[in-house]
């Protein structure tokens, strides 16, 4: 956000809020979804133990992958969430700066 969006701070933290609930719903469906994936791959080892399916695929560079995408989903999600909570910061900080100037003004 730069320093000269003249929009209201409640459309600033809207438009940040709905950008953290996008991005924090997509980190949480892979995540709910990671041991749906990992019946999938399993089943596709075919009539092997378990453990040892599970095994096979927590070795593949198709489950690294998937969960260093889990884990990047999080990170943009996280950091979507600080610029969310820095925005409503920046909104109480103007607030408060609005009120010294007010009282500032009826002592002079």
């Amino acid at each position: 956000m730069a320093d000269t969006d003249n929009r209201p701070w409640s459309e600033i933290y809207r438009q940040a809020g709905e950008e953290w609930a996008d991005l924090e719903a997509a980190a949480s469906l892979l995540e709910d979804t990671k041991s749906a994936y990992m019946a999938q791959w399993c089943a596709e080892q075919g009539d092997i133990p378990v453990n040892r399916a599970e095994q096979i695929v927590k070795a593949s560079s198709r489950w690294l992958k998937h969960v260093e995408g889990i884990v990047a989903a999080r990170l943009k999600a996280n950091k979507a969430k600080v610029r969310l909570e820095s925005i409503k910061m920046r909104s109480m900080e103007a607030q408060a700066r609005d009120a010294n100037y007010r009282a500032e003004m009826r002592l002079t």
